[in-house]
């Protein structure tokens, strides 16, 4: 036990020292030890005092001695401040994620460019790490290198880890090709409620894959003999079973039909990248994807991921609600026009530059320049649809547009049981939102901000609407456990600072 908690805390010490740039011999000078020594603390080969995790972390700028505790980290913020400047958009989060997870199926090395530093992906490089796959970000950069063992361990995975994202899913379609019998830990991620996976295992059961959930595990069994011998027809329009059936097919030496596909955003990104590693796919962004796959996969390739479009409607969010005129840029416009046109219906004003293309070579961007706006509430309801309509993840963000909106908007968040319940939380700043069912809410405006002290809801995108709500609030206002909102957004608060927003982050 003491064993695996060294090698763990040795891993977070070694992450940290390459994300400060750091060699191992410049670290040894800064605590006056032997590089010896930091690399037997970074293999987990060495006993620690927690004297010892406190000068690493004032070394490296961090707080390792927290790995020993559970200490929530907290935002403080002074809000009712306009914000104004220029803020680019990241890459995306869940095309990360999609990215990783393909390049399982590479035996070759894999560099992803300008990757979103987010606690998501940390965890799947812990467990890619884990189990054989080495990972290291590049010097002086964001770009992740992937190079994959010779065999993959899955006996030795940060179990963790694993069970701390839902992203595990995601092992799935890759791991068929590999393993005939394999088991994975039961998915993570964010609270919102049951969210079955029985639609990832119709898609692969077309690829021999069985999955029986037991005991906190998936067990998974492959028969090589099963292979598609018709389209697939996926029972569910989602974003990662269209990935997983993207992944199974991939390696299979043939052509599949996936039909009912998302064509959203991530999985437009993740076709891309399957195209740079040989593998043909044909309907990229429609619902039916025709894919002629490979058996094997062994190149060298790099990838530029593509612009975040839920960070996109994050930003201009806060412009609307703060009252603010700022210039978001690199927002991937195919992925936000029907935001923008519901702005657009309450009264959002901007201005929008001439489009140009995201480094990934396919997807259309643009600079968005906000415009202080008074809104008023629209007369229909705002609900999600599947791309291109507006996007499940930007729903939440309209509940504290809407707020504050003069007149009632009605939210409708029919796809998650209980994500609607989480916007309720803004009442403590002064909102008026009533949960009239677990998928609807209707909230009246304009609202009359007020600072307060809220827990952090256990769900990513609720909690950025309520720190929102916090940056329109005169006074200062507390958001306890954040770390939800670290999993999908990289220095969220400090870009925010660097607009004018102030925002510090400490722990009780």
């Amino acid at each position: 036990m003491t064993e695996d908690y060294l090698v763990r805390v040795g891993r977070i010490i070694r992450d940290a020292r390459r994300h400060k740039q750091l060699t191992q011999h410049e670290l040894a000078a800064s605590l006056n030890t032997s590089q010896s020594a930091v690399a037997r603390i970074e293999q987990g080969k060495q006993n620690l005092s927690l004297e010892t995790l406190a000068r690493i972390g004032q070394a490296l700028d961090t707080e390792v001695v927290t790995v020993a505790s559970n200490t929530p980290l907290n935002l403080r913020i002074e809000g009712g401040r306009q914000l104004s400047g220029e803020i680019d958009v990241r890459t995306s989060k869940n095309a990360a994620v999609a990215c990783l997870c393909a390049a399982l199926l590479n035996k070759g090395k894999t560099t992803l460019r300008n990757l979103a530093r987010i606690e998501e992906v940390n965890r799947i490089t812990e467990v890619l790490d884990s189990i054989g796959v080495k990972t290291r970000w590049l010097p002086n950069s964001s770009d992740l290198e992937i190079v994959p063992g010779d065999t993959i361990d899955l006996d030795s995975m940060d179990e963790a880890a694993a069970r701390r994202t839902r992203t595990i899913l995601m092992f799935l379609g890759p791991l068929l090709h590999e393993y005939e019998k394999f088991k994975l830990p039961n998915a993570g991620g964010c609270d919102l409620g049951e969210r079955t996976v029985e639609p990832h295992l119709h898609a692969l059961r077309h690829f021999g894959l069985d999955v029986v959930a037991t005991h906190g595990y998936y067990h998974a069994t492959v028969d090589r003999e099963v292979r598609p011998k018709r389209a697939i027809v996926l029972t569910e329009r989602g974003d990662t079973v269209t990935e997983n059936a993207l992944f199974a097919a991939a390696r299979y030496e043939g052509t599949t039909i996936i039909r009912n596909a998302s064509p959203n955003y991530m999985v437009q990104d993740l076709c891309f990248f399957l195209r740079e590693l040989g593998v043909e796919v044909e309907g990229v962004g429609t619902t039916t994807l025709t894919v002629t796959g490979v058996k094997e996969i062994n190149k060298d390739v790099e990838y530029h991921p593509s612009e975040d479009p839920i960070e996109a409607m994050s930003l201009i969010a806060a412009a609307i609600v703060t009252k603010s005129q700022i210039t978001v840029k690199r927002v991937p416009i195919e992925f936000m026009e029907m935001e923008l046109a519901q702005l657009e219906v309450m009264g959002f004003q901007y201005e929008m530059s001439q489009e140009y293309l995201s480094k990934n070579g396919e997807t259309r961007l643009v600079d968005i320049t906000t415009i202080p706006s008074d809104l008023v509430a629209p007369k229909d309801k705002i609900h999600p649809m599947p791309f291109p309509g507006l996007n499940i993840d930007n729903l939440p963000f309209f509940a504290v547009i809407a707020a504050t909106a003069t007149g009632s908007t009605t939210i409708h968040d029919w796809v998650y049981d209980n994500r609607a319940i989480y916007l309720i939380d803004l009442n403590a700043l002064g909102a008026k939102v009533k949960l009239m069912d677990p998928h609807r809410v209707l909230i009246e405006g304009p609202t009359r901000w007020r600072a307060a002290e809220v827990m952090c809801p256990p769900a990513l995108r609720p909690g950025v609407v309520i720190l929102l709500g916090m940056l329109a609030a005169p006074g200062t206002s507390v958001l306890r456990n954040t770390y939800v909102i670290n999993r999908g957004y990289e220095e969220l608060a400090e870009r925010l600072n660097d607009l004018g927003a102030k925002i510090e982050s400490f722990r009780d």
